[in-house]
């Protein structure tokens, strides 16, 4: 298990060599930087530490990949199925041994998408681990870059990375911020990964937009306009988020038109 460095409080792996007086993604404004300064760990302290991958379903026909303790910002990437070979979309700031052998009895990996810098993790680990899967990031996020091994930058507004799984550069939250469609979805009705690019509220019926979670900056409106009509052509009845159990299981596509209305109507932006 590598040494690499990886921020505690973003979760995402830095080369050897890297500058550890900071990490970039969290002296942005979007982030920040621990309350303790900026704090690293590695892989192999967090498995001393008792960190676990866990690898457990979702819904039925969708695999959820979390860490437990929960780890940095605390997501759970997904693994989706389909012709070609799965998808594991966002990766975890932690990865063993035990995630990988399950993963492999589910399939394996055929490609790595990531929505934006936060989910980065240790993604070239992820892909290694794999035999070098790619991994497939927004061009307008690669200044965020880490670590770049295996990355393929992608760039437009749509990129089909396997057969059923496109990505879409909404653009909300970064600008790189990316979603995937599944066209089949679990009930072969589509379903949207989100992230929290569209961030399902607590209240699972809607989603929200926003440039910076912790530091509550909001999206621009504008953002969020361009973002809806990009999805508007694709068909998904559920839409997954960051977290476990972020889901909004039926009618997800309307809810993200009504919450963007919502949103625009409280900023004062209706139209």
């Amino acid at each position: 298990m590598n040494q690499h460095p990886t921020c505690e409080t973003c979760g995402v792996q830095y080369p050897p060599d890297a500058d550890l007086g900071h990490c970039k993604i969290c002296q942005d404004e979007r982030q920040y930087v621990g309350y303790r300064g900026q704090r690293w760990t590695s892989l192999a302290e967090l498995a001393g530490e008792g960190a676990r991958v866990v690898v457990r379903e979702e819904v039925p026909g969708l695999w959820g990949v979390g860490v437990e303790p929960s780890f940095a910002i605390g997501q759970r990437a997904l693994l989706v199925p389909g012709p070609g070979g799965n998808l594991l979309w966002d990766t975890t700031g932690y990865l063993d041994e035990a995630a990988v052998s399950r993963i492999r009895e589910l399939g394996g990996l055929a490609a790595i998408a990531l929505s934006h810098p936060h989910y980065y993790g240790c993604m070239s680990d992820w892909s290694a681990a794999f035999g070098g899967v790619p991994i497939y990031v927004h061009e307008r996020d690669e200044q965020w870059l880490a670590r770049r091994d295996h990355v393929e930058l992608w760039r437009g507004e749509r990129l089909e990375v396997l057969p059923g799984r496109t990505l879409i550069n909404a653009g909300v939250h970064f600008a790189g911020g990316t979603v995937l469609h599944w066209a089949d979805g679990v009930d072969g009705r589509g379903a949207l990964c989100a992230s929290d690019i569209f961030t399902v509220a607590a209240d699972r019926r809607w989603v929200s937009f926003m440039y910076s979670y912790p530091n509550l900056i909001p999206e621009h409106p504008d953002t969020i306009r361009h973002a809806v009509k990009l999805v508007a052509p694709h068909e998904f009845e559920s839409l997954y988020g960051a977290w476990w159990d972020r889901v909004i299981p039926t009618d997800a596509k309307n809810a993200v038109t009504r919450s963007a209305q919502r949103y625009l109507a409280h900023v004062g932006a209706a139209e």
